[in-house]
C-alpha cells in the first residue's frame, strides 16, 4: 500500500536526521495495529535502539513527533513499550475511501498475456460412485482456490482427473452384468452415477458373503481374501479392458456415460466447472511408457515376479510399484502420464493438486519420480492438502453405502434453507420462482462457506443445521449482511436521496467508521496472502469479520435517515463499498449474493 510505503520513507527520513544513520526502507517493521489499542499502524522500535542509543520510550516519542510534522496523513502516536502506534487522520481514510469505492473489482488483480499460468487440479472422482461430502469439500477448496489465484493476478486453468479405470471400477461393471437384470438410469429413474454406485455397493456386500462361507470352511481372513472367485473375475475383468476386449471395453463405455451425465449435475448444481477434464484410460498409456523408459535407462527396476519398481531410498523414502507383475499401472504411474500430458497442452508455470491429506506421500514420491525422469517441473508441484470432513455422526464408507450423496446434501440443504427462510418472513414478496432461486443461493453459500471458513489442512465435521443458521459465522449472515446494505441503497433512492459518487473530505469519523474503512483497504493484502498459502479460510473469515463489523456500524449509526447530509453522503458510499468488499470476497469462495432477503 501506498501509505505504508509514506511511513516506512518517513521513518528512515527520521532516523537519518535525528541519529545520523542510514536504514533501508524495507528494513523499517511496520504492521496493523492490534484491534485492543487505539492506532492504525504500529512501529517496532526495538530494532532501531542501536542507532538511537536511547530507551525503547525515548526513541517512539523521537520518531512519532518527527512523523506529525513530515507526513501529513499522521494524526496522532502513544508510545507503549517499544511499540510507536501512528493514527493516520480522517481525512486521509475519507481520500482513500473516495479511491475504493470507484473500484468495483477491489480486491482482484488482472492477468495479462504475461501472467504466470497456474494449472489447478479438483474433483478427481471415481466413476464408480456418485460424488459425496468429501468431493464436496475438495471441489469447493479447488474451485474457490483457482478464484483466488485468479484475484492475485495468474492466469488460471481449473483440470480435472477422472479414475474411470481399475479394479474399483470393474467391480461396479462385474456386479451390474451379475444382477443388474438390464438396469438403466432410464428404466430406474436413478441417476446413473448413484445406480453405478449402487452396484459398486452390491459387489461389496456380495464380496463379503463370499469370505464368510470361505472362513465357515476354514480358509484365513487373507486366504478367503485371495480365494475369492468374484475378486478372481473382477481381476480378469480388469486385464480384458487393458486388451480392449469388445464386450468389456463396450460394457465400461456404457456405464461410464450414466456417471459422466451424473457428474454433470452435480457439478452445476455445486457452481463448479473446468476448463479441461482428463480421464486416467487416457494418460496411464502415455505413464506407463514413460515408466517402460525409465526402466530402459535404469531409472527403474524390474523384479523377479515381472513388476516394475523405483527405488527412493536414496531420497529418504522407500520402494515404489509403478507396474503389477501383470503389467497393469498403478495410480503413480496415471500421475506420471497425466503430468506429462498437462505440460504437453499447457506451457504452466505450476501445477497445483487440490488432494486430501492421506495422499501426502503420495505427491512427495510423485515429484521425484518426475524429476528423476527429467521433467524439472516435477519437483515444483505444489501438493494442496487439505483434511477430511466428517458428518456428526462419524466417518463414512463408500463401499458399505454409509456416505452422505452430494445431491442428496445439497437436496437437503435447499429443503432447510426454504423452511427457515418461511418461518423468519424473510422473503414475503417474492415469487415462487424468485424465493426458489433465493432458497438455492443461500443453501449453497451456507454449504460453501461453512466448509471453506475452516483451515483446509485441519479435519472438520460439517453439521447442515449449524451451517444455515442466519447468524453468527455462516454464510447466510453474511449473504443477508451483503442483502441489507443493498437494501439501504434502494431506501434511500426511495425517499430522493441520490446516493453520491464520493464522500465529502472534512467529516468526523467515528471508530466504527473508520475500523470499516481499514478493513475495507486492507482486503487486497489478505487475498495476497491467501493466495500465497493457498488458504480460502482467511478470505471467508476476514468477510466474516467485516460483516460483523458492518452490522455492528449499522445499529450504532443511522445511514439514510442522518441528517446532517455531508455524514449521510460518507455513510452511503461506505456503505457501497463494503458491499464491493463482501461480493467481492464471497465469489472468490464461488458464493453468490442475493440482492434481496
Amino acid at each position: 500500500m501506498v501509505i505504508e510505503n509514506r511511513i516506512k520513507a518517513s521513518v528512515a527520513k527520521a532516523v537519518k536526521e535525528l541519529y545520523g544513520a542510514e536504514i533501508a526502507e524495507e528494513s523499517v517493521q511496520l504492521q496493523l495495529t492490534r484491534k485492543d489499542m487505539k492506532g492504525d499502524y504500529t512501529i517496532v522500535v526495538f530494532p532501531l535502539l542501536k542507532v538511537s542509543k536511547k530507551n525503547p520510550v525515548q526513541t517512539g516519542e523521537d520518531l512519532g513527533s518527527y512523523l506529525i510534522n513530515d507526513c501529513e496523513e499522521v494524526s496522532a502516536f502513544e508510545v507503549i513499550k517499544g511499540f510507536l502506534n501512528i493514527q493516520l487522520s480522517h481525512a486521509y481514510w475519507l481520500g482513500l475511501l473516495n479511491q475504493l469505492v470507484q473500484d468495483v473489482d477491489h480486491g482482484k488483480m488482472a492477468a495479462t498475456d504475461d501472467s504466470p499460468l497456474v494449472m489447478i487440479e479438483y474433483s478427481s472422482p471415481n466413476t464408480n460412485k456418485p460424488l459425496h461430502l468429501g468431493h464436496i469439500r475438495n471441489n469447493l477448496l479447488g474451485f474457490a482456490l483457482s478464484r483466488i489465484v485468479a484475484a492475485n493476478g495468474n492466469n488460471v486453468v481449473k483440470t480435472n482427473i477422472v479414475n474411470d479405470r481399475g479394479i474399483h471400477i470393474c467391480k461396479s461393471m462385474l456386479a451390474w452384468q451379475k444382477w443388474g437384470k438390464g438396469q438403466t438410469p432410464e428404466s430406474t429413474g436413478k441417476k446413473g452415477d448413484h445406480l453405478v454406485g449402487d452396484f459398486y455397493v452390491k459387489f461389496d456386500q456380495e464380496y463379503k458373503k463370499e469370505q464368510a462361507e470361505l472362513i465357515e470352511k476354514g480358509a484365513t481372513t487373507e486366504e478367503a481374501e485371495t480365494q475369492s472367485p468374484l475378486m478372481a473375475e473382477a481381476r480378469e475383468m480388469l486385464l480384458k479392458w487393458e486388451s480392449h476386449d469388445k464386450e468389456v471395453y463396450g460394457l465400461w463405455e456404457m456405464m461410464n456415460q450414466w456417471v459422466y451425465a451424473g457428474f454433470a449435475e452435480t457439478y452445476k448444481m455445486m457452481g463448479v466447472d473446468f476448463d479441461k477434464i482428463y480421464y486416467e484410460s487416457d494418460t496411464f498409456k502415455t505413464g506407463r511408457d514413460m515408466v517402460l523408459e525409465g526402466l530402459d535407462k535404469g531409472v527403474f527396476y524390474r523384479r523377479d515376479d515381472n513388476s516394475v519398481w523405483a527405488d527412493l531410498q536414496n531420497d529418504g523414502l522407500d520402494e515404489k510399484l509403478l507396474l503389477r507383475k501383470d503389467g497393469t499401472s498403478v495410480y503413480m504411474t496415471q500421475d506420471i502420464g497425466t503430468a506429462k500430458l498437462r505440460y504437453d497442452d499447457y506451457s504452466i508455470d505450476k501445477m497445483v493438486y487440490v488432494v486430501g491429506n492421506e495422499q501426502n506421500y503420495h505427491f512427495k514420491v510423485l515429484a521425484i519420480l518426475l524429476d528423476k525422469l527429467g521433467l524439472e517441473w516435477g519437483k515444483d508441484l505444489v501438493h494442496f492438502s487439505y483434511g477430511m470432513v466428517e458428518l456428526p455422526e462419524g466417518k463414512m464408507k463408500s463401499r458399505e453405502g454409509t456416505v452422505v450423496d452430494a445431491d442428496d446434501l445439497m437436496k437437503d440443504m435447499i429443503d432447510t434453507a426454504r423452511e427457515m427462510s418461511k418461518e423468519l418472513g424473510k422473503l414475503e414478496g417474492y415469487t415462487e420462482e424468485e424465493a426458489e432461486q433465493v432458497y438455492k443461493t443461500i443453501a449453497l453459500g451456507a454449504l460453501k462457506y461453512f466448509i471453506l471458513k475452516v483451515d483446509p489442512r485441519k479435519n472438520m465435521t460439517f453439521d447442515p443445521k449449524e451451517s444455515i443458521d442466519f447468524n453468527g459465522n455462516t454464510g447466510p449472515f453474511i449473504q443477508y449482511t451483503y442483502a441489507r446494505i443493498q437494501s439501504i441503497g434502494r431506501k434511500a433512492q426511495e425517499k430522493g436521496i441520490i446516493i453520491p459518487e464520493e464522500a465529502g473530505t472534512d467529516v468526523e469519523l467515528t471508530e466504527k467508521e473508520v475500523q470499516l474503512m481499514k478493513m475495507i483497504s486492507n482486503f487486497p493484502a489478505i487475498v495476497a496472502e491467501a493466495g500465497k498459502v493457498y488458504s480460502p479460510a482467511l478470505i471467508a473469515n476476514f468477510v466474516y469479520d467485516m460483516a460483523k463489523e458492518f452490522n455492528q456500524f449499522y445499529h450504532e449509526s443511522p445511514i439514510a435517515v442522518e441528517e446532517d447530509t455531508a455524514k449521510r453522503a460518507m455513510r452511503l458510499v461506505l456503505c457501497k463499498s463494503v458491499g464491493t468488499v463482501i461480493k467481492n470476497g464471497m465469489w472468490m469462495m464461488g458464493i453468490d449474493v442475493p440482492e434481496r432477503m
